[in-house]
């Protein structure tokens, strides 16, 4: 049976944004065209591989497999093609980026303006995520994260200089509760924590005393999975919270924050911009890694 792959390649990108109205903007293309590829797959497979419901879109067990056989030949084959035309062309298309979301000179905005200016003929689709996951696998052609989590296969490029994670508090806290002297303190303070998802625990907070490291379980009066609103908490005086220095540094310039803790918050490698050995790089991503490395 001659595959679909016209077919595959539409699943592909429903699988990864999980919605037709999502894959048919990024396809260029109505959401009925999407469905009815989709439908079309689904009968020359014999199996269903989407679940629909009037409000979401999720993939069965067979779309799950096939997804995952599928994912990384889709980012070959995309690879070639941008090197095909790379060839005899100037830099085009679209990179995809999975980004963290503290990763703030990289998401800061005078590095990537600068960039595309330089580079009219190529666009940025940035996903802000801190979900662990193969960047390959969902179709990205490079991720920024912290060099500690970035896979061995990987090849990292430096995107910041080193970094700390900090603990602070805005002024007006610290004179009605005073201050912790040691990380173990925070338990008897007001804290404002983080958490990726609704389902899984709040981040331990990290610190390291004589060499070694050790983290610190605080036990958040208020717990949420964005950053802007810990800040916003935290310059009202509702408590301590934890997070990246180059975060907080503008607050505490201005008085708004103090920061705490600091013989207990040693540096650590900053973020990288991670891709995987391709022995044909696409040229949208060679000129990207040139552009961090001179800026």
């Amino acid at each position: 049976m001659m595959p679909d792959l016209n077919g595959v390649a539409v699943f592909a990108v429903v699988a990864e944004t999980l919605s037709f109205r999502a894959a048919a903007e990024r396809l260029g293309t109505s959401r009925s065209a999407v469905s009815q590829s989709i439908r079309r797959l689904e009968s020359r497979m014999g199996v269903a591989l989407v679940s629909r419901t009037t409000r979401s879109v999720r993939l069965t067990e067979a779309g799950e497999r096939l997804y995952l056989a599928i994912g990384p030949a889709i980012a070959e084959v995309t690879a070639a093609v941008d090197v095909v035309g790379d060839s005899h062309d100037k830099p085009r298309g679209t990179l995809r980026l999975a980004v963290s979301s503290i990763a703030e000179r990289f998401l800061s905005g005078p590095l990537l303006a600068a960039f595309l200016a330089a580079y009219p003929e190529i666009r940025i689709d940035i996903t802000i995520t801190d979900d662990a996951f193969d960047i390959v696998e969902h179709g990205f052609d490079a991720g920024v994260r912290l060099g500690e989590v970035i896979e061995q296969d990987m090849i990292a490029v430096p995107v910041s200089g080193a970094q700390r994670q900090i603990a602070v508090a805005a002024p007006q806290y610290i004179e009605r509760h005073g201050a912790p002297r040691h990380p173990r303190d925070l338990v008897g303070h007001a804290c404002i924590g983080w958490r990726p998802h609704p389902r899984s625990a709040p981040y331990r907070w990290e610190f390291a005393e004589a060499g070694l490291e050790f983290d610190v379980a605080v036990d958040p009066r208020m717990t949420t999975n964005e950053m802007g609103l810990m800040i916003k908490m935290a310059c009202a005086g509702a408590g301590i919270t934890c997070g990246m220095e180059e975060t907080f540094r503008p607050f505490i310039a201005r008085g708004e924050l103090v920061p705490i803790l600091e013989p207990f918050c040693p540096p650590f490698a900053g973020f990288f911009l991670c891709f995987p050995d391709r022995r044909n790089m696409p040229s949208k991503l060679r000129v990207l890694i040139d552009h961090l490395r001179y800026r």
